[in-house]
């Protein structure tokens, strides 16, 4: 088993305070990825667990150990950076194996795991050649190998598809989740990419100026955000977020915008919103959809909207729609023709409604 915690981890740069008491566990075999934009203090926090920061205060332990003192040699880690660190002047298989070499690994046995490792990401053929020789996916693979060949406790992912484009990207997402399923090893993953950590993750950490936002897995973050932050990182296209107000009278509640839109609350127990509170409305795209004759969804969640932009995907449409002055966006599936001016009815899927505090950003419904 190989379980890592962080307790009250705080890094300071000078007086500097960029990671703020952060406790964290992850367990034996997990895949966790710690997302947020940048400068929210991911890579340092991957970068402390590998020993190459220091730690300010708190403690990391690997398995009940506090590794705070120990050298990045001794932590059976292996760590995949962004820009490969493949070393230009040695072949793939003199990059793969220097780490093996280092740690006195006897030659045959060097021989067979590379050889092994190169079969498993399809670079068998390419162990002759030099970093200059390959392409982009190929020298993540490489990199990869490289982790691979030391059968490490857990991996360290430094944002390593940033530098690939979208197609190969995609293709290597699957090959970093295909390596977690056979090499059964945790795996703590960095990116700035909401797709990735979504794709990837079995829990994700979203981040934002050195604090944890939320910890869950991927469902339970787009289902139920804590606040706007998190509710507007994940998922795509973003959420809409618009400020309005609380109507609650005796028989029902509504929020209003600033213009003439009124939205019905649905009832949901043990939710107590107050007359004139200030909330954020938080909708999904797909919760707004085109709607005709035959939908099911009652009349006071359809609305008459205006089309002010439209973004053809082929499988769906996302719609910028001007909703009684209000403009939120809506996705639709398959292929719909429509145009820009073009009035249509939008129905709102108002059972996903989340609403959050004005002020403190929370969720309150």
């Amino acid at each position: 088993m190989t379980e890592l915690r962080f307790k009250d981890v705080i890094k300071k740069y000078g007086k500097t305070e960029v990671i703020h008491g952060i406790n964290l566990d992850i367990k034996d075999k997990e895949f966790l990825v710690l997302v947020g934009p940048s400068g929210c203090g991911k890579s340092t926090l991957l970068r402390m667990v590998a020993g190459l920061e220091e730690i300010s205060s708190g403690t990391i332990s690997i398995d009940d150990k506090i590794v705070n003192d120990i050298a990045p040699k001794d932590r059976g880690l292996a760590m995949v950076f962004q820009n490969y660190a493949l070393y230009p002047h040695m072949n793939v298989f003199n990059n793969m194996s220097f780490g093996l070499k280092l740690s006195k690994t006897p030659k045959p046995e060097i021989k067979q795991r590379v050889e092994e490792v190169a079969v498993i990401l399809g670079i068998e053929d390419l162990l002759t050649r030099k970093p200059h020789e390959l392409s982009g996916g190929q020298r993540q693979r490489v990199a990869m190998g490289r982790a691979m060949v030391r059968k490490p406790s857990i991996f360290l992912f430094d944002e390593p598809l940033s530098n690939l484009d979208a197609k190969l990207r995609i293709q290597m997402r699957a090959e970093i989740k295909m390596l977690h399923q056979r090499v059964n090893s945790t795996i703590i993953y960095v990116t700035h990419d909401q797709i990735e950590a979504m794709t990837l993750a079995d829990r994700i950490v979203v981040l934002k100026d050195g604090y944890i936002e939320q910890v869950g897995s991927p469902l339970e973050l787009f289902s139920n955000p804590v606040n706007t932050f998190v509710a507007g990182f994940i998922g795509t296209p973003p959420m809409n977020l618009v400020e309005c107000t609380i109507n609650k009278k005796p028989d029902n509640t509504f929020i209003q915008f600033k213009t003439e839109l009124k939205i019905p609350v649905p009832d949901k127990q043990g939710k107590d919103l107050v007359h004139d509170q200030k909330v954020i409305l938080g909708l999904r795209a797909e919760d707004l959809t085109p709607v005709n004759s035959s939908t099911s969804l009652p009349k006071d969640w359809i609305f008459s909207g205006s089309v002010m932009v439209v973004e053809p995907l082929g499988n769906e449409t996302h719609l910028h729609m001007d909703i009684m002055g209000v403009r939120m966006m809506s996705k639709s599936e398959g292929r719909q023709i429509l145009k820009p001016n073009e009035t249509i009815k939008i129905g709102m899927n108002l059972n996903e409604m989340h609403l959050f505090d004005a002020k403190t950003t929370r969720v309150v419904y």
